[in-house]
């Protein structure tokens, strides 16, 4: 099928307008909105001379990347899984012109609506600001209005679920099942355009919009990942938060290209008002294991198959992205995983592990490459155990590194106080946390008086 590409802002030049509609089959559905039966398909978009996909056709993109993944031996298959957040408001009023600008919202949910007087009445049961997570009816008002959502996704070939009442008042959520790349994709199309539809058969208004109030939660698109190789999950492993090492440089490469990656997935001035702290937003351009403002999120998985990595920008993650001031690790591949090129200056940063597993090593490393670029660095050795000839020989400047080798943990946590305090330090390590031995302790005063003394010390290291 032919069409006109010059009409599409952003695509071909009218002296080159002709562009290829190629239908897929294996994506065609019935549209249920219509009086008359209508079937859709869906289809990639060519080059009419060369026949070569269009280089700004998305589905093409998505599938030369699964091509890609193929060819490198990378894996099999690429799984995601989108959870799209949308707002439903009754009523939707704005106005720009040169002596009229502004908008207004409606909905029965919102707070604003306390003492509103309505016909049948105001029973008053709606949500408070940001207190709209997981409420039922009658506080959660589109039970129906989403299940009739979920029912007509599936007529159309989309699976959902979960579906639920989100943080903010009139904001909702349908978690569609995970699916490789393209087929995924596909389906979100379907979403947006049955959300849309369904709320508008309900005199309603449905908007992706990142953030359309003010003072509230905003709506983004987190999307589940995981990459599968001969029938098998690759993301599972024994590092930080049970991930793969392949897992944490895909981690790594979605950070270092986040500043790229925005110009796809926040392309609005509006995609940057939802990222504030407090909010649930990832405003850490970094990985966590559960944390909801980090960029990356490793979700809990109650198996090797469940572990997957969550990308929480789409919509509206904070990404000003800033440059990230940084000390190696003296591992390049280290430095990779860890996205942003080493440690993050003004990070506690835990190593953690087995005896013999290299922590002591890898701090020293550190150490290493901090003094190599005039950077003071200072190790509190609270288990006596620093080899001098061993860290000597890592590249440790011994001379100019600040040594203590405190007695008892409440001193080694009052020498890290006064370090951190000063402003002086670059990198202090302390080796290590296990070693901060209580005062009562040593002075045999520990007992069933002080229990968890040593815990609340470690604690507050």
């Amino acid at each position: 099928v032919m069409f006109d590409g010059s009409s599409i802002a952003g695509w071909k030049a009218i002296n080159e307008s002709d562009m290829v509609l190629m239908p897929d089959p294996d994506t065609v559905h019935m549209d249920p909105f219509f009086a008359q039966s209508t079937m859709v398909i869906l289809c990639d978009i060519l080059d009419p001379v060369s026949g070569e996909s269009y280089n700004r056709d998305p589905r093409g993109t998505a599938k030369k990347a699964e091509a890609y993944m193929k060819s490198e031996g990378i894996g099999d298959q690429i799984f995601v899984g989108p959870e799209a957040e949308f707002f439903v408001f009754d009523d939707v009023k704005y106005k720009a012109d040169p002596y009229n600008t502004g908008f207004k919202l409606d909905s029965t949910e919102l707070p604003s609506n306390d003492d509103t007087d309505y016909e049948t009445g105001n029973l008053g049961h709606r949500p408070r600001i940001k207190g709209g997570y997981f409420p039922v009816p009658p506080i959660d008002s589109a039970q129906d209005m989403r299940s009739e959502m979920l029912t007509v996704l599936a007529e159309m070939g989309v699976r959902v679920e979960k579906h639920h009442h989100e943080v903010a008042a009139a904001q909702h959520e349908l978690g569609i099942k995970f699916d490789t790349l393209v087929r995924n994709a596909d389906k979100m199309l379907i979403y947006k355009y049955v959300v849309h539809q369904v709320a508008n058969a309900y005199g309603k208004t449905a908007t992706f919009m990142p953030k359309p109030i003010f003072g509230d939660n905003g709506s983004g698109m987190h999307v589940h990942q995981s990459i599968w190789k001969g029938g098998k999950p690759t993301f599972a492993g024994n590092e930080y938060a049970g991930l793969s090492e392949s897992c944490l440089f895909y981690i790594g490469g979605i950070i270092k290209h986040a500043k790229a990656i925005n110009a796809f997935t926040n392309p609005l001035t509006n995609s940057y008002k939802r990222l504030v702290p407090g909010y649930e937003a990832p405003v850490l351009l970094a990985y966590s294991a559960r944390n909801r403002s980090a960029s990356c999120r490793i979700p809990f998985g109650s198996s090797p198959k469940a572990k997957r990595v969550e990308v929480r920008f789409p919509l509206g993650a904070n990404e000003q992205v800033v440059e990230i001031e940084t000390v190696p690790t003296g591992s390049l591949g280290l430095d990779i995983a860890l996205g942003v090129g080493g440690l993050p200056r003004g990070r506690i940063i835990e190593i953690y592990g087995p005896e013999s597993s290299g922590k002591t090593t890898l701090a020293l490393h550190t150490v290493a490459e901090a003094q190599k670029k005039g950077g003071i660095c200072a190790f509190v050795d609270a288990e006596h155990a620093l080899d001098p000839v061993y860290a000597r020989k890592l590249g440790v400047d011994l001379e100019n590194l600040l040594i203590s080798q405190p007695d008892t943990g409440e001193q080694a946590l009052e020498i890290c106080d006064t370090l951190v305090r000063s402003g002086a330090i670059d990198v202090l390590v302390v080796d290590s946390v296990a070693a901060l031995t209580p005062r009562a302790e040593i002075e045999g005063e520990m007992g069933d008086s002080l229990p968890g003394l040593q815990a609340r010390l470690m604690s507050q290291a």
